[in-house]
């Protein structure tokens, strides 16, 4: 029962990279809390995401290749995978907010701030998707 469990020159490599993997994704997850706009919060869990589940595929790749004593490497695609989709998605949620943006001036995006989601240089609306404006009304001369 004990050929099973890693020596000690392995186990320790293992749980480093497993409790640095818990540290970067509690750090993404802190950032998303911490932030106050949209588009800097969507950097924190994204990046948290990919580095934290790159450390933890290596030390599963690394401790099931010692215990089936030859290189296991596919579980390094779940980390491909991740590295290709996690910033398309975060594109597409910056889409998502930018878009709400455009159609939706005024925007409550964090817990004690109304106000206009910040970017750098905001065109004017449309004419087409301005609000309605109330006409204003003339009264006759008394």
């Amino acid at each position: 029962m004990t050929d099973t469990l890693l020596p000690w020159w392995l186990a320790i490599p293992v749980a480093l990279l497993l409790v640095l993997s818990g540290i970067v994704a509690l750090i993404g997850s802190a950032g998303l809390l911490r932030f106050k706009h949209v588009y800097s919060r969507i950097h924190a869990p994204t990046m948290g995401n990919t580095l934290g589940t790159f450390f933890m595929v290596l030390a599963v790749a690394i401790s099931a290749s010692h215990l089936m004593s030859r290189p296991i490497l596919h579980p390094l695609i779940i980390s491909v995978l991740l590295i290709i989709t996690s910033p398309v998605t975060a594109i597409f949620l910056m889409r998502a907010a930018i878009k709400r943006e455009y159609r939706q001036r005024l925007a409550e995006y964090g817990p004690d701030e109304p106000g206009y989601l910040d970017m750098p240089h905001k065109a004017p609306l449309p004419a087409d998707l301005l609000p309605p404006q109330p006409e204003p009304q003339e009264h006759p001369p008394q």
